[in-house]
């Protein structure tokens, strides 16, 4: 797993996380309070406030909050979301700490009470995938489908899997696309599959999900161009252009342009990224709101299908609930997960 991946399954540890923002006294009645709220906000969606921010959002309020107490040198190491609160993991003088922030952003806990004899420390969230979907998609004659994700991302490769057929099911009925977090973390690797895969979209749209297909398989490029019937001269040309378009060799060379000096940027679909919020892989946005789905294909068409005005005979269609393992190849993993990279 590349550097600076989000990681499922954190193993976390007892710290004291008061001495860890440097014996900021104060700070203690604020957890304690934070603490008890979580219990309450568990009753209430996990949100005091009745807003719902992003992961990315979440752990960039945390980060400020820990920075403004001294502690300039911690960094993010993975964030999720756990049940009704987001898991932020934050690595601080070379302990990996686990804090518990609100679905708004504005409370944190240093860590979870079970409040039943049957519970242990390390439980998983065990809700079933569709419990994941909001209770109001926005909804349209033509839902338009958008899912964000690094070609390299495990997770992202996982919901792919997941929503593939789905969009094979629903066809023309959805407008569906692919779109890119704009950034990579998987290096140059990830940037030339993501405007291979851009342009193929674009100007091969409707040998896209063939392609798709075949790469989320085993990630073998050339093989997947030859069975996709892909046009090469055509392919080529678009990535040439699309290259000087948005500067993506540019930014690669560019390290001092980087995210956080770590991550190059990918500006293809920066203006989508901004104007959701996007921040990690995968993120699933259905009629310009951002929602969550299990990523089994059961899950993701339940998910689509509610943002149908009047929902097609398809809809009724059945398909696997069964969970699509991350990465590549067609196995499942037999549980789920809301993981991300970013």
């Amino acid at each position: 797993m590349a550097n600076g991946e989000i990681k499922e399954n954190t193993e976390t540890k007892d710290f004291d996380i008061i001495k860890t923002l440097r014996g900021n006294l104060w700070i203690v009645s604020t957890i304690v309070l934070a603490i008890v709220l979580a219990g309450v906000l568990i009753l209430r969606g996990g949100s005091a406030t009745g807003d719902v921010i992003s992961a990315d959002k979440a752990a960039e309020n945390l980060m400020s909050f820990v920075k403004s107490q001294g502690a300039e040198s911690a960094t993010v190491v993975s964030k999720e979301r756990d049940g009704n609160l987001y898991k932020v993991v934050v690595k601080y003088n070379g302990e990996d700490i686990p804090v518990y922030v609100t679905l708004d952003g504005k409370y944190l806990a240093s860590g979870l009470i079970p409040l039943t004899a049957g519970n242990t420390a390390g439980a998983k969230d065990n809700s079933n995938n569709a419990e994941e979907t909001p209770k109001e998609v926005p909804k349209s004659d033509k839902p338009k489908v958008e899912l964000f994700v690094m070609s390299l991302c495990p997770y992202g490769l996982q919901m792919e899997k997941g929503i593939l057929p789905v969009a094979v099911l629903l066809k023309n009925k959805i407008d569906f696309k692919v779109k890119f977090v704009y950034y990579a973390m998987h290096d140059k690797p990830e940037i030339d599959e993501n405007t291979r895969q851009y342009c193929i979209q674009k100007e091969q749209g409707d040998k896209f999900l063939n392609y798709l297909s075949c790469y989320l398989k085993e990630g073998k490029t050339d093989e997947c161009l030859k069975e996709a019937k892909i046009d090469n001269a055509k392919l080529t040309s678009c990535i040439n252009n699309t290259d000087k378009q948005f500067n993506i060799s540019a930014n690669y060379n560019d390290k001092s342009s980087w995210l956080s000096g770590r991550f190059p940027r990918y500006n293809v679909d920066l203006a989508d990224n901004e104007k959701y919020g996007v921040g990690g892989s995968p993120t699933l946005v259905i009629n310009g709101q951002e929602v969550q789905s299990g990523r089994d294909s059961a899950s993701l068409l339940k998910t689509i299908c509610s943002a149908f005005n009047n929902a097609p005979e398809e809809c009724k269609q059945t398909l696997s609930s069964n969970n699509p393992s991350p990465g590549f190849g067609y196995s499942t993993s037999g549980s789920a997960t809301t993981a991300s990279c970013g």
